[in-house]
């Protein structure tokens, strides 16, 4: 193990012990006594440490503490400005951006990728300039690593917990088990194909899961990273080929490991490739240099882990549990329920194959949700099929029905039914 005597650069005395003569020792002074970086890292170091830092936005870790939320707010309000003034003056993505939802492939997303790309490249050139003589960055890397590893824990957390309780992708209902196959988007298929199999999905999740415990320890990082990798590239090929528009959080998902394992190339290359041995790294160990630095990083780390670790664990058992509690009883038993007749102001439709606005059939997902098999408008209209769902009083043997769509809060009441259940007489 190389062992670094006591150096003097740019007026300031640096001591790095040898680990194997003192296990112990945690509290180092800042590390100055390591060769000179080469120009092009330097400049890198500095262009991927602005965008990282905008991109992951590390405070939000700590908007949990009461007050936080309220101090970020001229930040958040400066970023939405500048993602919006970029785009209308510089980038033109689209004339009218859509906001960050469900799909993280949104014009508001691809604007916000080429400003933060932009602050990042200008950054660098500032930085560069008023920092040129400054040799290397062992210490701020090492909080930039930190960085990283956590923004990919929490991702790899958050999504394997939820898919260890299957509620990631849920099985597919009756609707859309009825719904032809080649009326399915991409995206939709890919969904269902997981969700169908139960063993596949809860696979998947460890495989994150896994991931995720391994890159909180420093220990086996490396190892970490490498079922990141392999776990985040499997979904970013999902989400290109099946069109899923997830595509650039899941791309710098799979960039962040990729960041990380080539700031440790030299060792990794050696010994995966040239049969090398690998000698331990301390990339990722804490140069404290004060006894109160090490409680607070151990107070920092208990915080955030509550958040990745603890709350998904919380949230998804709550989930799988409501998921999992028996229906209560409806009026109608699930299934599908074919129109043999249909009448409009007393006038009995028939079936043809060239009308699309009369109910072919009717399909009972839950007690409080299903389809029916036609174009008309008034139902939220997916696949060919339209969407609702409904409130049955049994008193009055009549069902409130409103429309279901994805806009959040969308509560449009369409209309009154008045049913009967025949019994088997």
């Amino acid at each position: 193990m190389e062992t670094l005597t006591p150096a003097t650069q740019r007026g300031h005395a640096a001591l790095t012990p040898d680990v194997a003569a003192a296990p112990n020792a945690s509290w180092l002074t800042p590390n100055v006594g390591k060769p000179d970086w080469p120009f092009w890292r330097r400049v890198a170091f500095r262009f991927f440490s602005i965008y990282w830092l905008l991109r992951i936005e590390p405070w939000d870790y700590f908007r949990l503490i009461p007050g936080v939320s309220f101090l970020l707010r001229p930040y958040d309000a400066a970023m939405d400005w500048a993602v919006r003034a970029s785009n209308a003056h510089v980038f033109h993505v689209r004339e009218t951006l859509i906001p960050m939802n469900g799909s993280g492939d949104t014009s508001y997303a691809w604007a916000q990728l080429w400003l933060l790309l932009s602050l990042a490249a200008i950054g660098c050139v500032v930085w560069t300039v008023l920092d040129r003589k400054r040799t290397q960055y062992d210490r701020p890397a090492y909080w930039l690593r930190l960085m990283v590893r956590y923004y990919i824990a929490a991702a790899a957390l958050s999504y394997g917990i939820i898919k260890l309780f299957v509620l990631q992708m849920s099985f597919p209902t009756t609707s859309q088990l009825a719904t032809p196959l080649g009326d399915l988007l991409p995206m939709r298929f890919s969904w269902l194909f997981i969700g169908y199999s139960t063993p596949y999905e809860m696979f998947s999740g460890a495989m994150e899961t896994v991931a995720g415990l391994l890159l909180l320890s420093r220990r086996t990082v490396t190892a970490g990273l490498f079922a990141a990798t392999g776990a985040f590239m499997n979904v970013v090929m999902i989400n290109l080929a099946y069109d899923v528009p997830v595509k650039l959080y899941a791309s710098h998902l799979l960039f962040a490991c990729l960041f990380l394992l080539a700031l440790d190339s030299k060792r990794l290359i050696g010994f995966l490739f040239l049969n090398r041995p690998a000698p331990n790294t301390t990339a990722y160990d804490p140069r404290y240099t004060q006894p109160w630095q090490r409680w607070a990083s151990i107070g920092v780390k208990v915080f955030i882990l509550y958040q990745i670790l603890y709350g998904p664990l919380k949230y998804s058992r709550q989930g799988y549990q409501m998921a999992r509690k028996p229906p209560v009883p409806g009026p109608f038993r699930a299934g599908v329920y074919d129109v043999r007749s249909y009448v409009v102001n007393r006038d009995t439709i028939p079936l043809t194959s060239t009308d699309s606005l009369r109910w072919r059939d009717v399909i009972i997902d839950s007690n409080a949700a299903g389809s029916v098999g036609s174009r008309d408008p008034v139902f939220w209209q997916r696949y060919r099929r339209g969407y609702f769902r409904y409130k049955a009083d049994t008193a009055s043997r009549t069902a409130a029905v409103w429309k279901t769509s994805t806009t959040p809060g969308d509560s449009t009441f369409m209309f009154t039914m008045r049913y009967e259940v025949p019994d088997s007489t």
